[in-house]
């Protein structure tokens, strides 16, 4: 049973890994090219947060329905606010906002991302099933690899937090900003 269990935990872990990545992907543009993010992309990256800590409330406390709901209902919410994003640029000659990344602006990267996520805990239930597990797990998962990558995903939310405030300061945020606003 504990194989199963560390079995899923990997795969949490995994999942965490990936939504480290691409907040990591963003913080790196708006600080090496200095993009600073929209409204909707901070509601994006929000997102994102929130799909990163159902998989570290399963990794920490453990596997439950309700951390993978909060992973789905954040996808679905994340995958809106893309929607929104995108739809707003869907205009003929319509440059979009920010640069791309392989051809794509980011917020069409983040609904891909959003759904790909939901597949992702979709494969995750299906080898779950195929290899016998049916319950929830209810141990942590712990070690040096499961403490890097938490660390590494806490890191990122305090970055973000701090980059936000000083984008937005108390008040509503630039709907095209371009610089921070607490460091004129």
């Amino acid at each position: 049973m504990s194989e199963q269990r560390s079995f899923s935990a990997i795969l949490n872990m995994l999942g965490l890994l990936g939504i480290s990545s691409v907040l990591a992907v963003a913080f790196t543009y708006q600080l090496a090219l200095g993009e600073l993010p929209c409204p909707l992309c901070l509601l994006q990256r929000a997102g994102f947060i929130a799909i990163g800590l159902g998989f570290l409330f399963n990794m920490r406390i453990g596997e439950r329905p309700s951390h993978y709901a909060m992973i789905i209902v954040a996808s679905l919410v994340t995958g809106f606010i893309s929607i929104r994003q995108v739809s707003l640029h869907l205009a003929p000659g319509d440059p979009g906002y920010g640069s791309t990344l392989s051809g794509l602006h980011f917020y069409t990267w983040a609904l891909i991302a959003a759904v790909g996520v939901v597949c992702y805990v979709a494969l995750v239930f299906v080898l779950k099933d195929v290899i016998g597990e049916r319950g929830a797990g209810d141990a942590p998962m712990s070690g040096a690899a499961s403490n890097a990558v938490f660390a590494i995903f806490a890191c990122l939310i305090a970055a973000n937090l701090l980059s936000t405030v000083l984008e937005c300061g108390a008040g509503q945020c630039d709907d095209n900003p371009v610089r921070y606003l607490l460091l004129k």
